[in-house]
């Protein structure tokens, strides 16, 4: 009697890329949510434009490499993508600057490298790169919170004309923005923090910049929700957060002008939360190994914090995390786990006899 012959693996998990994809992006909603009451709703329309490039962008680039379309399509980490890119953007980033990055991101970064999978920098942190590097001005400048005095929140009629000027409209962007409470942090060279809080409306938050504590809140959350889903491990995202705290106890300089801000701020500012939850967790671009991932995410907390502090940007996720992307193959290379069968794990050159 014949048998039927099969390889291995001959059972299959309940969890699927298309449904990873889709746990990420739910857990990206309060995030979102969050954003859109404290900054107006500039990055929910930047959220729907994005996602409609990222998708033809991705389907473009299949019909040219001759693959179904759909079956990228179905994988949702065109619409992942979109989603990291359009949180980590300004509200108000005008049209043809996320269609640049967008198209970047998902054509360059991703499929250039053969497709999901094989692509060994994070696609959204590389299109965000391209972005501040290349339009600083249009980069660094956020709308204030909501509540901020002296500023209004802008309606949604309002926000889609600033990003798409030829709708109508005559808003003057530079005169509704204002600069993030991390840059206030990093150009600070006379006042003391209490003097920063209470004259620097960026600064107007219990523990972080206005807005910006709630938002990382938000982060933290759907972070958290993917933890208990399983969905990645706990070990990068403790090893960047426990980084960033004891640079930041090391390197506080007290409370004078030259001070980098308290260990709650840095925790509640910028992108720390996204980053360590929804980027560091990346499983592509990022280390395998449960003590590689913790090496990894340490890294990411340690750059995050030596750029913010002493670089020239006010936040510095995106690059920690494409330099550490840089040293992922390494970091695996020595934190091998023993296998079955062998008496030690593999770490870099191990000898035949350890085999």
């Amino acid at each position: 009697m014949a048998l039927i012959r099969q390889t291995s693996p001959h059972t299959r998990g309940a969890e699927t890329t298309s449904r990873v994809m889709q746990l990420v992006m739910l857990a990206a909603l309060p995030g979102l949510l969050v954003t859109t009451a404290m900054f107006g709703w500039g990055t929910f329309i930047n959220l729907i434009w994005i996602s409609l490039i990222a998708v033809g962008s991705e389907a473009l680039v299949a019909r040219l490499r001759k693959r179904p379309v759909a079956f990228y399509l179905r994988d949702y980490s065109a619409l992942v993508t979109a989603v990291l890119l359009a949180l980590a953007l300004p509200p108000l980033a005008p049209w043809w600057l996320t269609l640049i990055g967008t198209a970047f991101a998902i054509i360059v970064a991703k499929h250039l490298y053969g497709g999901l999978g094989q692509n060994p920098f994070n696609p959204a942190m590389v299109g965000y790169v391209l972005l501040l590097i290349s339009f600083p001005a249009d980069m660094v400048n956020w709308l204030p919170a909501a509540g901020t005095p002296g500023y209004e929140t802008l309606s949604f009629g309002q926000s889609l004309q600033a990003i798409f000027p030829f709708l109508g409209g005559n808003l003057d962007y530079d005169a509704i923005t204002m600069a993030t409470a991390l840059d206030v942090v990093r150009e600070n060279s006379s006042l003391t923090w209490s003097e920063l809080q209470a004259t620097n409306a960026a600064l107007g938050g219990t523990f972080a910049g206005k807005g910006w504590e709630w938002v990382n809140i938000a982060y933290l959350a759907g972070g958290l929700f993917l933890l208990y889903r399983k969905v990645f491990t706990w070990h990068a995202p403790v090893g960047m957060l426990g980084a960033l705290i004891v640079m930041s106890l090391v390197f506080k300089n007290g409370s004078g002008s030259d001070t980098h801000g308290t260990v709650l701020f840095h925790l509640l500012s910028g992108a720390t939360m996204l980053g360590a939850f929804f980027i560091v967790t990346d499983p592509v671009s990022g280390a395998t190994s449960n003590r590689g991932r913790l090496i990894f995410g340490a890294g990411v907390g340690i750059l995050v914090y030596v750029i913010r502090a002493w670089g020239g940007y006010p936040d510095a996720v995106a690059f920690a995390v494409l330099l550490m992307n840089m040293a992922a193959p390494t970091i695996d290379y020595y934190t091998q786990p023993r296998t079955y069968g062998h008496k030690k794990p593999r770490k870099g050159l191990a000898k035949p006899e350890d085999r």
